[in-house]
């Protein structure tokens, strides 16, 4: 049975009961109810404001404060009953400390509307939500940077299109990924400065007509500044849009590291071998051993990008301060908070655990990728490097037509191509002087790569300390 409209926060204009059906089609406390310690702690610190104001008495807050930790004790232990009537987390917390402490409950939400309560709580939550996020990353890029710096002489070959492209070691691939994952914890440190903005005191669209400190509020719930125009603090959703933004382009990343990992772990490459801790097997076929935790961390990028894709369409269009449309964010919020949280810590199991094939990594490196450096050879021999470039492609072409690889080319086939050509192009021809070369900044050379692992390093440290002092 529906729950009468004297139980509702915006009871008083209506009669009667709400349909059954629009009922639970309106109310948002299945999930929302997720943001409970957050609604008690803005409501602790919206009573300290009321009595500032003189709109609650010294008394009436201790009755509230208790009532409001008890609220808290009762969510944390699982013993919170949530009754017909609850429509959402601030009616279902409203409710309950009115049954503990009586009347004094009414007057919590004297000039505080559910628009800014609502958007309070939101950014609460997910302002924490950050924090164990960036966490979840840290773990994650600080495993990978270990391994690489634990596997630095493992050489395997590079791609580009899908093709064999140049020999790369191992821990700079590995690198390329944690880089990639940096960015993302750096952008996410971004969004959690716009996120650490007071809504709180905006009430429904024009602010509050009461002498509410929202500096008090600000200092009570640890946000750096306060929202500057009351319409635009209750009606915008810029900050989830970023996190949904966000979220989308992490799990990119690191879809983009499964299908790699996926490739290299097929019979085909043998690279690696996934712990049987992050796979499965068929129920068809015994021999199968299946990549599921990459495929899933893969199939999750999907996911992501859909929840960002679906409410941007619902923003699009809105008019102006808080339509009930916004409702949707939560759901959105939370499931990609869910999904990016599971799939940062899968990934880290993946990557601590693989096991890589170092022999077979370095049998697929072949002498065609050197084509390259048989390029340089001549360039350091002061050809300039678009004729080089034809050379060695004209050294391929030969090799091909012969039908032997590029290395068992004699010094008399490479003279007839171009007589710089001398007899110690047979330096060439070694996949590990081959790397060596690339020693600028950033490139596959071991002082590069541990001059990038340092980086990382330092930047983790750095980073950990500026977190826990927030």
């Amino acid at each position: 049975m529906a729950a009468t409209e004297g139980s509702k926060l915006w009871g008083g204009r209506f009669v009667g009961d709400t349909d059954p059906v629009m009922e639970k089609f309106n109310a948002s406390i299945a999930y929302d109810q997720r943001m409970w310690d957050a609604d008690v702690r803005g409501s602790k610190a919206y009573a300290r404001a009321l009595e500032k104001a003189e709109l609650l008495t010294a008394e009436e807050v201790k009755q509230i404060l208790p009532g409001l930790e008890q609220i808290s004790e009762e969510w944390s232990k699982g013993v919170f009953v949530i009754k017909p009537g609850d429509e959402d987390i601030h009616t279902a917390n409203e409710r309950r400390l009115k049954e503990l402490i009586g009347a004094p409950a009414g007057k919590l939400h004297t000039g505080r509307s559910r628009n800014d309560q609502v958007v309070t709580d939101m950014r609460l939550w997910l302002r924490d939500a950050i924090s164990t996020l960036t966490e979840d990353a840290l773990q994650m890029i600080s495993t990978m940077v270990e391994r690489a710096a634990a596997e630095i002489d493992v050489l395997f070959p590079g791609y580009t299109h899908m093709q064999r492209a140049q020999p790369i070691r191992w821990s700079h691939w590995i690198l390329s990924h944690a880089v990639a994952l940096s960015r993302d914890v750096d952008r996410l440190q971004e969004i959690r400065r716009r996120v650490n903005i007071l809504p709180l005191g905006s009430g429904a669209i024009a602010g509050t007509p009461f002498d509410i400190d929202r500096e008090l509020l600000r200092k009570e719930l640890e946000f750096e500044d306060i929202s500057l125009n009351s319409m635009d603090a209750t009606g915008q959703r810029d900050f989830v849009v970023e996190f949904l933004f966000w979220a989308s382009l992490c799990v990119t990343h690191l879809s983009k590291m499964a299908e790699d990992l996926l490739l290299y772990s097929t019979k085909e490459f043998s690279f690696i071998t996934l712990s049987d801790a992050y796979s499965t097997g068929s129920s068809l076929m015994p021999q199968k051993k299946n990549a599921d935790s990459l495929e899933l961390i893969r199939s999750k990028a999907g996911r992501v990008f859909g929840q960002c894709a679906g409410f941007m369409m619902t923003l699009k269009g809105l008019p102006s301060t808080y339509n009930k449309d916004l409702q949707e964010d939560k759901e959105a919020m939370f499931d990609c908070y869910d999904t990016v949280h599971a799939v940062l810590q899968v990934t880290t199991g993946v990557m601590s655990t693989l096991k890589i094939n170092q022999s077979v990594m370095e049998a697929a490196l072949s002498p065609d990728m050197l084509a390259t450096d048989l390029a340089y050879y001549l360039v350091r021999k002061g050809m300039p490097f678009r004729e080089a470039h034809g050379v060695s492609g004209k050294a391929v072409f030969m090799a091909e037509s012969k039908s032997i690889a590029l290395n068992q080319l004699t010094v008399e086939d490479l003279s007839a191509l171009s007589p710089l050509f001398g007899s110690d192009v047979s330096s060439v021809w070694d996949y590990r002087s081959s790397v060596e070369q690339y020693s600028a900044p950033g490139g596959t050379a071991r002082s590069s790569v541990l001059a990038q692992v340092e980086h990382l390093r330092n930047w983790i440290k750095k980073l950990k300390t500026v977190t826990s002092a927030k």
